[in-house]
């Protein structure tokens, strides 16, 4: 099994959303985060006054999946959310040893 983890521009997560569900992605779970890679921030300027925006919002979805689809998963979401600027985010996969299911004890590839 694997998780998949991307973050990406939040003005992108309707599409990347809808090209999942169409690719059969039946569950995510989605986090407002902020934070900040090669862009290191940026200003912006309020009713005259500049100021620094060291973190910039940004959208994390996370998809567990067995191991025959994650890279596809992973290439639906690079091929959604990329808008070739800076700040377009990045994805990465991790293996996961186990997953159990609160409610029904199921574990593993039957929990996802």
């Amino acid at each position: 099994m694997k998780l998949i983890t991307a973050v990406i521009r939040p003005s992108k997560l309707d599409e990347v959303k809808k090209a999942l569900k169409d690719a059969g992605v039946l569950g995510m779970t989605l986090t407002e985060v902020q934070g900040f890679g090669r862009q290191f921030g940026h200003t912006e300027i309020y009713r005259g006054t500049e100021f620094a925006v060291e973190f910039i919002p940004k959208s994390k979805i996370e998809i567990l999946t067995d191991d025959n689809t994650a890279s596809s998963i992973a290439d639906t979401i690079a091929t959604v959310s990329r808008t070739d600027g800076v700040g377009d985010g990045k994805i990465w996969i991790t293996e996961v040893t186990g997953v159990v299911r609160i409610r029904t004890n199921e574990r593993d590839a039957e929990a996802i």
